[in-house]
């Protein structure tokens, strides 16, 4: 087996992939609740979807709270924050959110959500 330096070849080369990589262990979520109180959607923003996620389920969160209990039906992964900032942002939005209806369409009729886009 090789050596550079003192540390095996493999190593070395270990340490340059995961360094390379490391964008991959910091990522940032935009997800979409669903509320089987009020059938009504929830997008939000976090760096840690799963303790998110149970912050929502466990009551812990104000503006979800009293909506309980949650699914989370949708989330998508950016690597940078103002990305996934932007993301949310639009997906608030009006046309966004209409977007969002369409794609989700199958899944949502299924939750009984009661803002499904009608058919024009």
């Amino acid at each position: 087996m090789g050596l550079k330096g003192s540390r095996p070849v493999w190593l070395t080369e270990l340490s340059s992939v995961n360094s390379q990589l490391s964008w991959l262990t910091k990522m940032y979520y935009v997800y979409i609740l669903f509320s089987e109180k009020d059938k009504q959607l929830y997008t939000g923003f976090t760096p840690d979807l799963k303790s998110r996620y149970k912050a929502h389920r466990n009551g812990f969160v104000k503006s979800t709270k009293f909506r309980r209990p949650l699914k989370l039906i949708y989330y998508e992964a950016y690597n940078k924050e103002l990305d996934a900032r932007r993301r949310e942002k639009y997906l608030k939005g009006g046309n966004g959110r209409d977007i969002l209806k369409i794609q989700l369409k199958e899944g949502l009729t299924e939750l009984n959500y009661k803002n499904l886009i009608k058919p024009g």
